[in-house]
This record gives structure tokens, C-alpha cells and sequence, in this order.
């Protein structure tokens, strides 16, 4: 493993967002594709995901943001795009200072996002019916 790029830990980054927007911003709602937008963001620079956040209007000096990269499993956050990170964050700019006052990247992964039909929508809205599990930390 002597290859740098395969040692960088990355969290994804996704908003959640209401239920009662799949019909306006699908993909705000969409934690699913966002995260698996950001793996695929991920796995083409040669990095590892080994966080998956999802926030909704977090401080940007919130513990559950920084946890990871205390304990060194995060070295890079990436969002799909500024629409999600601004719905996942107080305040980008201060986020953005705070990454780079800690030394820690913030790149958007910039793929292009999924086409909802009627189907996929439907199929967001039984995945977000169902729990998930909660943070457990480091």
C-alpha cells in the first residue's frame, strides 16, 4: 500500500433534507445517491470513504463533522455539490474556513446528478420510510 492516494480517508457529506421536497429538489432528499456520488467521486482519485455524514443545517464546528478526523480516520470531506452542502451546513464559508484552518480538504465531487421519473422518486420515498442506524463515533 505504498501508494499515497489510497491511504486518504474520506467523509461524504449529505443533506437531509424533508420528505416533502422529493417533488421539488429530488436529489436533496436523496441521501442514497448523494453518498454513492460521492464514493464514485471517491474511488476514481484512488480514496476510501470511511465516513458517511448525513446533516442537516449543522454548525460547522459541530463534533459529529470533526470526530473523524480527531481520531485520524478523516482526512477530506466531499459533497456531490454546493446545493448539498449548503442544505447540510449553517454556513459553507465558515465551514470551508474551518477545513482549512484544520488542514483538511473540501472538494465537491461535481457528478452529474441522477434523473428522478415517477418510479425513482417512489423508490426514495420507501428507502427514507424505513430507519437506519444512528452515529456511533470513532
Amino acid at each position: 500500500m505504498g501508494d499515497v492516494a489510497a491511504d486518504v480517508r474520506v467523509a461524504a457529506i449529505a443533506s437531509l433534507t424533508p420528505l416533502e421536497e422529493l417533488d421539488g429538489d429530488p436529489f436533496l432528499v436523496d441521501t442514497r445517491s448523494q453518498h454513492a456520488m460521492c464514493v464514485r467521486w471517491a474511488e476514481d482519485q484512488g480514496y476510501v470513504v470511511t465516513r458517511q455524514l448525513r446533516v442537516h443545517g449543522l454548525r460547522p464546528d459541530h463534533q459529529a463533522l470533526w470526530s473523524g478526523v480527531e481520531c485520524g480516520e478523516v482526512e477530506l470531506f466531499v459533497t456531490p455539490n454546493d446545493r448539498v452542502l449548503a442544505r447540510a451546513l449553517r454556513s459553507v464559508p465558515d465551514f470551508a474556513a474551518e477545513c482549512e484552518r484544520r488542514g483538511v480538504r473540501l472538494e465537491y465531487a461535481g457528478l452529474e446528478e441522477p434523473v428522478y421519473t415517477a418510479p425513482a422518486k417512489a423508490g426514495v420515498h420507501r428507502r427514507l420510510s424505513m430507519p437506519t442506524a444512528g452515529y456511533d463515533g470513532c
